[in-house]
């Protein structure tokens, strides 16, 4: 009986969505964590330690004292890139040189520009280039799709909103990364923006919209910044055949990651669509109110239908996080990258640039080629 063939993953950094990512390639079956390099050998060390006694890897990864140390380790198959997003393109281009496979957190880059010089890079080397959108392989989104376009559940689809938010304390508002423009320029934009563009992209078949807009509502910047982030922004994108497009994204509310797609017959409703709450079975709802006049009365009624579908939070080997690796893996093994994921992030890339474009000249519209 052959083992599986495992892709033995470096991990460049010791970020916290980075411990996430742990705990999903050993739950992918299919790759194990080999390497995790930090600018600091004990910081290393002391991640290496905390992940292993609450996942433990078959063979505890080596601790490595900054990143080219996993870049050009020839027993290291891929990497998974979450350093600030100002140094993403560098090591990126650094690891497809060095032939590595290519998981990088979003945004993927400061601007497309960037982005096309590392996806060249990517398909120069011949290696797999994908940014980490968790949602993009799970059933559900599968599901959606099906229900939207084969099963037209909803009518023709007219307009998407999604907000997706949390609110920062002032910790985060004074230290986090996220709040200095020399390394993560894009503010709640790219942090959190980026998953409203993708999942709008997703809905309908990774057409570009024709226009955008972008209002700036709030910005600011930790001590030393050098300038200022965005915080709080909303958006506009108009595709062909007359449908629309809103979000919102922010530091400042609540959290939220819902998303309502609105047809000329109902609607497609999801409370989660980021992260799925924790312990449940994901899901969404198909709603279709109708209205009703009885003598001087008039009724709005709702009806509504949940639709579940057999995959749960993290921390499973079926949830999506676990299936981003799997899938990643085999494409790392096949030899045969797909270009479909790097292309998928450029859409994204390139909508939000136009977006911040316009955010950051008043909010008139910018069109997209």
């Amino acid at each position: 009986m052959s083992q599986t063939r495992l892709t033995r993953w470096g991990l460049l950094g010791a970020a916290d969505i980075a411990r996430k990512n742990w705990k999903s390639i050993l739950l992918s079956g299919n790759g194990v964590v080999a390497a995790v390099a930090s600018r600091e050998l004990a910081q290393s060390e002391a991640f290496i330690r905390e992940n292993q006694a609450h996942a433990p890897m078959p063979v505890a990864p080596k601790a490595c004292a900054g990143y080219e140390a996993v870049v050009t380790d020839p027993a290291i198959d891929a990497v998974y890139v979450p350093v600030p997003t100002a140094l993403r393109g560098e090591w990126v281009i650094r690891a497809a040189r060095a032939g590595k496979h290519v998981l990088c957190e979003k945004p993927c880059a400061r601007d497309a520009a960037e982005l096309t010089r590392m996806l060249e890079a990517c398909r120069d080397a011949g290696v797999q280039f994908m940014d980490g959108v968790m949602f993009m392989h799970s059933r559900r989104l599968n599901a959606m799709q099906t229900a939207l376009h084969e099963e037209k559940a909803i009518g023709r689809i007219q307009r998407i909103t999604s907000a997706f938010s949390f609110c920062g304390d002032e910790g985060f508002l004074n230290k986090n990364i996220r709040l200095h423009s020399g390394l993560e320029p894009h503010g709640s934009v790219g942090d959190l923006g980026w998953y409203n563009i993708r999942y709008t992209l997703a809905v309908l078949g990774e057409t570009l919209p024709r226009r955008v807009q972008g209002r700036l509502l709030k910005e600011a910047g930790r001590p030393d910044s050098p300038g200022p982030v965005p915080l709080e922004l909303t958006a506009e994108m108009e595709f062909d055949g007359g449908v629309s497009a809103g979000f919102y994204c922010s530091f400042n509310a609540g959290d939220q990651q819902w998303a309502r797609v609105s047809g000329t017959e109902g609607s497609l409703v999801i409370d989660d669509f980021v992260l799925p709450f924790f312990g449940s079975q994901v899901r969404f709802q198909i709603e279709k109110a109708s209205f009703h006049k009885y003598g001087s009365d008039f009724n709005m009624e709702p009806a509504h239908r949940v639709v579940a579908v057999s995959e749960y939070s993290n921390s499973y080997p079926n949830a999506q996080e676990s299936l981003m690796f799997r899938r990643f893996n085999h494409l790392a093994q096949s030899g045969k990258p797909d270009p479909y994921w790097p292309e998928c992030a450029m859409r994204t890339q390139r909508v939000m640039d136009a977006i911040l474009r316009s955010a950051r000249s008043g909010g008139g519209p910018v069109e997209l080629a």
